[in-house]
């Protein structure tokens, strides 16, 4: 159930977000419940100056990959500028690309992106990006050169689940590379879906941190991830109008 992003071997195809948790403890917890290997956080939002772990306290930052996100970026430029101050503090030369082009939707900017990608490419990121569910703008990213295409299946935290399921079949059927499904996923039942489409993996955050209870929901969504997996893996049976019997006909001895 490996994930092979670029030249790293994630442990799960399940990433998830570290903020919006009510506490230390609670993230720590909810972070080992769901089995992850990847942490991904704004880099805005943290103390460059300090440690990483003054903002993942109790956490073994050894054990992740961590993912520091250009959340808070509206143009090509401070989404560069964002990754760059990442990787000089020594975090990771892995970065999910978010330049956001709507204040009120917070759907992506798809030239600024486009823009943003092809920039952090050329300096030698790995990089993830975060793109909404344009079938065409998945493609140009693939084609650019990508690590991993990350569309969004609803708004960002609005947990709606994936409204366009079309469209993410089309991106996975025509990607070249990982497709993680990222941004609006509501429940266990959104991710095993994501998975069962042929979705590589799932990011969560707000799923999981706002859960009544975030322990029980990331051991469930860790479940969900994996029961999804080997459902596409394993291979549907086609759906039909018309009932088929479950027992054979044949040979079926008459009522007498």
């Amino acid at each position: 159930m490996m994930l092979q992003i670029g030249s790293k071997t994630l442990p799960s195809r399940l990433m998830l977000g570290t903020g919006k948790y009510d506490s230390p403890e609670i993230q720590q917890e909810a972070v080992a419940a769901s089995g992850t290997g990847v942490l991904t956080f704004a880099v805005r939002r943290m103390k460059l100056d300090e440690a990483p772990d003054h903002d993942f306290k109790g956490l073994d930052l050894d054990r992740f990959e961590l993912l520091p996100n250009t959340a808070g970026a509206y143009t090509a430029e401070e989404a560069v500028r964002t990754a760059k101050l990442a990787r000089e503090a020594g975090l990771c030369d892995m970065v999910k690309v978010e330049v956001i082009g709507c204040k009120k939707t917070l759907l992506p900017d798809p030239v600024e992106t486009l823009k943003a990608s092809e920039a952090l490419l050329e300096d030698g990121f790995t990089v993830l990006t975060y793109t909404s569910d344009d079938v065409v703008l998945a493609r140009r990213l693939g084609e650019m050169g990508v690590h991993a295409v990350m569309p969004a299946a609803s708004p960002i935290g609005s947990g709606l689940g994936i409204l366009n399921p079309v469209n993410l079949m089309h991106i996975l059927d025509q990607a070249d590379v990982p497709v993680i499904v990222d941004a609006g996923l509501g429940s266990p039942s959104d991710a095993a879906y994501a998975m069962e489409l042929g979705a590589d993996g799932v990011l969560l955050n707000s799923a999981v941190a706002r859960a009544g209870d975030p322990v029980k929901m990331a051991e469930a969504m860790k479940q969900a991830v994996y029961a999804g997996r080997l459902s596409f893996e394993a291979g549907r049976i086609p759906k039909a109008l018309r009932a088929t019997a479950s027992s054979p006909q044949e040979g079926i001895s008459p009522v007498r």
